[in-house]
């Protein structure tokens, strides 16, 4: 049964702390919501106007009540507050709340933040407790530290894509956007430390975390081996999930769709399925060297039974396999209900939200989505009473000024 989200506000591990979350796009965004999961108060800090890049940018033209998947799936267990920070009434409404915060996260290209006056100097000399999260394309330093930090690039970088698919075929990029995910969990792992070194010297730090030096360390095993051995991938004429892990390695057609084998004892696949090739075969040698050879013989065997079949046959013999599933095919899996893998969440505007729960637990604090996705600006009045104690006159002398951006002209239903 999909877990709900019915807005009780349960205590989280991180109860206390607060986070403000300037960053836009995907790896800044799923390192504050990680954040929020786990009970910190994190307060999205978004310009006026058309609020972050992704409430304007999704996939293509569908809208989920007017707003996009990309930033419902993003941005829940946050409250978005809207400032101008060109404006200096903007700017020090954010410095104040920065005062009384835990982190300030953003992704702005080098040198941005300090222009806007949110740059780790500037910040620390108001909050010397306050630990900064900075999250660049290709790090501080370096030729490309101007280079815009986006996930495809990033993949074309690194060398994974000649790792993937056939000698013929084009570089193969990934479908996930794996490498903003992961810099955004590194991201979050650097936070956290950084906040319980800061229980022990009482000082704030900057942490740094850049897409290209965390897409390099997930190809650690690669990187090791073509270092310090010389090994490059060399993909076979046959497609192949990744070129330096011996085959069988990859997908395969069946009866009635399509199923993955993964490492699995070239003897004992003989064995499974009958074939005194295979059962002659070396798992190292001839599973790198003679792909092309495996999978002739694997296929049309294969061909001959459905997924489900295949499975059973191969989960008995403790060999790898599984079924290469559509989206449908995933949300509609038992397993998937009896972890509790989707939460729906109510949104004012969007209606009943469904979307992938938080996937780290813990026995005692556990995440979870306490808040769905904002509205833009919903919560500027709120954070500046209950955070900096400001009064309904002052809140709006700073609107009336331009503090939060331009009052004429905001969508309907946007309270700044």
């Amino acid at each position: 049964m999909m877990k709900p989200c019915d807005g009780t506000m349960t205590t989280g591990a991180l109860d206390g702390i607060r986070v403000i979350d300037a960053s836009q796009m995907l790896a800044g965004p799923i390192c504050a919501m990680r954040l929020g999961d786990l009970g910190a108060d994190v307060i999205k800090v978004e310009p006026p106007g058309r609020g972050e890049y992704n409430r304007t940018h999704g996939f293509g033209p569908l809208r989920i009540g007017g707003e996009t998947p990309t930033f419902l799936g993003l941005n829940r267990n946050k409250r978005s507050v809207v400032l101008d920070l060109k404006h200096p009434d903007g700017l020090a409404t954010l410095l104040d709340i920065v005062r009384s915060s835990d982190v300030f996260l953003q992704n702005y290209r080098v040198g941005t933040a300090e222009r806007l006056g949110v740059g780790w100097e500037q910040l620390h000399a108001v909050n010397p407790r306050l630990v900064c999260g900075q999250i660049s394309g290709y790090g501080e330093h370096g030729p490309y530290r101007d280079r815009p930090g986006q996930d495809l690039l990033v993949q074309a970088m690194s060398g994974s894509m000649w790792a993937v698919g056939a000698a013929g075929d084009p570089p193969q990029p990934g479908a996930l956007w794996a490498v903003d995910a992961m810099t955004g969990y590194q991201a979050a792992i650097g936070v956290l430390a950084a906040l319980i070194a800061r229980g022990r010297t009482g000082e704030g730090q900057k942490v740094m975390v850049s897409m290209l030096t965390t897409v390099l360390d997930c190809q650690v095993q690669e990187l090791v081996a073509f270092l310090n051995g010389g090994l490059e991938p060399e993909r076979p004429t046959v497609a192949t999930a990744h070129a330096l892990i011996p085959a069988p390695y990859g997908v395969y057609r069946a009866a009635d769709g399509w199923l993955v084998l993964a490492m699995a004892p070239l003897a004992a696949l003989g064995d499974a399925l009958d074939d005194h090739r295979l059962r002659r075969m070396d798992d190292e040698v001839d599973g790198t060297v003679n792909r092309e050879a495996i999978d002739a013989i694997l296929r049309p065997i294969l061909a001959s039974r459905t997924t489900a079949e295949w499975i059973a046959h191969f989960d008995a013999r403790r060999l790898w396999s599984g079924r290469v599933y559509t989206y449908a095919e995933l949300v509609a899996d038992p397993h998937l209900a009896a972890i509790g893998g989707l939460v729906e969440v109510e949104h004012p505007i969007a209606g009943r939200i469904r979307m992938p729960a938080p996937p780290i637990h813990l026995s005692a604090t556990d995440s979870a989505v306490r808040r769905p996705p904002p509205r833009l600006g919903e919560h500027t009045d709120e954070v500046l009473d209950e955070v900096l104690g400001y009064d309904r006159n002052r809140i709006e002398r700073l609107r009336a000024r331009g503090a939060f951006g331009t009052p004429q002209g905001a969508p309907e239903g946007v309270t700044s």
